[in-house]
């Protein structure tokens, strides 16, 4: 039995939770080690051009995996592209020294791409040109597979026996020179990709899912990019505290200066005003900046100029006429929250009792989450406005136009058609 490889049993029983053989874990995990030397990181045209036409001559699917600088830059764009495949083993590329990898996401476009938890490296890699034509998702694979623990050192650990180097995932990769120690790390995060995707394949296989891992893959890769974010001030932790419109301008306020500020500086919004100290503006309304001092985040430590700049965007949103005020909440465009269901639409409230108890039994029947089985919004949706027939043939029409895929319509129609015909009666 090679490294990659378990016997359907072992696996079985990682993936439900139970003990595995004694000869298993009695042995310690051994580190996982490159198996080429570390490779140089690639900033400039002519390496770039080299790496091209490697990975072009490579031969089967392509790990693919990506750095950003949450929390210490603005935005999430790419600060370290890492690829490995056979025939051309592993590289490192720097985006800041090669911002258009179009010519090497077009040399690789007919292969497929392994990444783990690919949603959230898609759209950095799209920005410097390298999107998928198909793709094998490990995170999510593991989700249907039914592993408790879908991380990449956790995956790797519980499928091919090794373990990854910890420590260095929540870095500012924009640093350079990057490290050793962290490139290395990053390195080995597609070093096994391959043999952790040819393991979950025959594992999903085994189970008679495969099939379903197919769509949603094919499905992410089709996705189109998400849409901006309307009104992103309304998320602000703490906003559930502001009650009144005024407070409201006061977030708005902030929230958009800080933006700015950020963009400018390209720093991570934390790093230039807190969530909290937004809030304790918005519902202290300081008078000026002298009071805003005094607040919690506004401390000692911030300069006359900087408090000013806040008592601007305070006083500006104190000036606005009410016309202009912003409304509390968002406007709907689904159902209400499910804890206003009784009150609204008591016969609507017990169809989402139904059908959430159904879904649960089937994804614990079935041994995967149940909003892998279908989401949560899909659910409300089609139980606050059911079809006025609620056939399985009008069901599956309905979880079609939101989005479901085939092998979810298939296991939750017969499902979700006898709640919605429960509360018909």
């Amino acid at each position: 039995m090679t490294d990659a490889q378990e016997t359907a049993e072992e696996m079985t029983l990682r993936t439900t939770g139970g003990a595995p053989p004694d000869d298993v874990d009695s042995a310690p995990i051994p580190l996982l080690e490159p198996r080429e030397g570390m490779p140089p990181v690639v900033a400039d045209a002519d390496a770039l051009a080299a790496v091209v036409a490697a990975f072009a001559a490579g031969t089967g699917p392509l790990a693919v995996d990506a750095e950003r600088a949450s929390g210490y830059r603005y935005g999430q764009r790419a600060y370290l592209v890492q690829l490995r495949r056979e025939g051309a083993g592993t590289a490192l590329i720097d985006p800041i020294g090669c911002p258009d990898l179009s010519a090497l996401g077009a040399a690789v476009a007919d292969a497929e791409w392994i990444l783990h938890a690919a949603t959230q490296d898609l759209p950095c890699l799209r920005e410097i040109g390298m999107t998928p034509t198909r793709l094998f998702d490990t995170e999510l694979a593991g989700r249907l597979a039914g592993f408790a623990r879908v991380g990449l050192g956790a995956m790797v650990e519980n499928v091919l026996g090794y373990a990854l180097e910890k420590g260095h995932s929540a870095v500012d990769w924009s640093t350079r020179p990057l490290p050793d120690p962290w490139l290395r790390y990053a390195a080995l995060d597609v070093e096994l990709l391959v043999d952790l995707r040819d393991a979950l394949e025959e594992e999903l296989r085994r189970q008679g899912k495969l099939e379903w891992a197919h769509q949603e893959f094919a499905a992410i890769a089709a996705a189109p990019p998400a849409p901006p974010r309307k009104d992103p001030w309304r998320r602000t932790s703490g906003m559930h505290k502001v009650r009144r419109r005024r407070q409201m301008a006061v977030v708005r306020e902030l929230w958009t200066t800080r933006d700015q500020i950020a963009q400018r500086r390209d720093v991570s919004p934390g790093k230039v005003l807190g969530d909290s100290a937004i809030i304790e503006a918005a519902l202290g309304s300081p008078p000026n900046a002298h009071a805003l001092a005094a607040l919690p985040g506004f401390g000692h430590r911030m300069g006359r100029k900087q408090l000013e700049q806040w008592q601007a965007a305070i006083d500006r949103a104190r000036a606005l006429p009410d016309s202009e005020l912003p409304q509390p909440g968002q406007a709907l465009t689904g159902p209400p929250p499910p804890r206003a269901w009784a009150d609204k639409d008591p016969v609507a409230a017990a169809r989402l009792s139904a059908a959430r108890a159904g879904v649960s039994e089937l994804a614990e029947r079935l041994n995967l989450p149940q909003e892998n089985l279908i989401t949560p919004d899909t659910v409300r949706r089609l139980c606050w406005e059911p079809p006025a027939d609620p056939t399985p043939d009008a069901i599956a029409t309905t979880l079609t136009a939101h989005g479901a895929r085939p092998w979810q319509i298939e296991q939750v129609t017969p499902l979700l058609t006898e709640a919605l015909q429960a509360g018909a009666e």
